[in-house]
């Protein structure tokens, strides 16, 4: 199959092909009710990062929900990095991207149906990070404002499997868009306590001590992951805690940990300021990232900086 040089690529059930090749029956069973998994890692200066262990987490996801790939993580590791390869030349220079996997359980066969495959659905795929859309949240900092929705309780469905099934965090997020539109939804878990956002993981510092809400409520992000063991290894105190509004509120910095953002200081939540006037990356969270930043052996920050458009929308999902 035939692919142009100027269009990215993605992989679908056994084969590389053009991304508007990709065809998903309607009767997909992700389509009809998100039932499916996915993850997502991303590249720094076109170098892919922690690819195995993103794929591992897959794997979890995949077992959690009964679903059969096929193959191993191995061989999606390998898939994931070949597919990167063949669209590594479309990136520009200051530009980098999502690389991850979907899988869905599939179509179930009935009779008539017509459709040549049956069984677990699986895509590939590279996608820009939206580097513009959110260089002005490490500029500014990010709002983040409390939705009435609360996360669904683990005792419901854990939220530690990556599934398709968003539409508890979406509602949540369209509720805190109009309120602000540029608002960051972190929602309180059914105990009241400060769970998590669409995609990322909320960390907030009090007396030089790092806190970030309990694993068994959120999904155990890579980001998150690697926050905590840079700070630690930084000889910083960080624990795993309930935490409440009243301890956001409270607290000297906080922060934000996800994928494409690594990490990114919150500045407000529900309106009320975040540590000192005038502050927003305070000294914990510029020293964390700023390890990140070695680890990585990018400047992300900086990169981020570098698509700074005054007056740009700082949201992109």
């Amino acid at each position: 199959m035939t692919v142009r040089a100027n269009e990215r690529v993605a992989w679908f059930n056994g084969e590389f092909m053009p991304e508007s090749q990709v065809r998903i029956p309607f009767r997909d069973s992700s389509w009809l009710y998100g039932d499916g998994c996915f993850d997502l890692t991303r590249t720094f200066g076109h170098r892919l990062f922690k690819v195995r262990e993103h794929v591992d987490r897959l794997y979890r996801s995949l077992k959690y929900l009964r679903i059969d790939p096929g193959f191993g993580p191995e061989r999606m590791c390998a898939l994931t990095e070949e597919l990167f390869e063949r669209n590594r030349h479309l990136l520009g220079a200051d530009d980098d991207y999502w690389v991850g996997q979907r899988i869905s359980r599939g179509v179930k066969e009935v009779e008539g149906d017509n459709i040549d495959h049956h069984g677990p659905n699986i895509v590939l795929e590279c996608n820009p990070l939206p580097l513009g859309k959110r260089a002005k949240l490490f500029k500014d900092g990010i709002r983040v404002v409390v939705p009435s929705h609360r996360r669904i309780p683990p005792d419901s469905l854990t939220p530690r499997a990556k599934t398709h099934n968003y539409l508890n965090l979406i509602v949540a997020d369209q509720e805190v868009q109009s309120i602000d539109p540029e608002a960051w939804a972190v929602l309180l878990d059914v105990n009241g306590n400060l769970c998590e956002g669409m995609g990322s993981n909320i960390f907030i510092v009090r007396d030089g001590e790092i806190l970030t809400p309990r694993e068994k409520f959120v999904l155990p992000g890579v980001s998150r992951q690697t926050a905590i063991d840079l700070a630690r290894a930084e000889g910083l105190t960080l624990r795993e805690a309930d935490l409440d509004l009243y301890d956001a509120y409270n607290a000297d910095e906080a922060f934000l940990t996800s994928t494409s953002l690594c990490v990114c200081p919150i500045v407000k939540v529900n309106g009320v300021k975040i540590g000192p006037e005038g502050q927003v990356w305070g000294p914990v969270t510029t020293r964390i990232t700023e390890a990140y930043q070695r680890l990585v052996d990018h400047d992300f920050v900086g990169q981020y900086l570098k698509h700074y458009v005054e007056g740009a929308e700082a949201r992109a999902f």
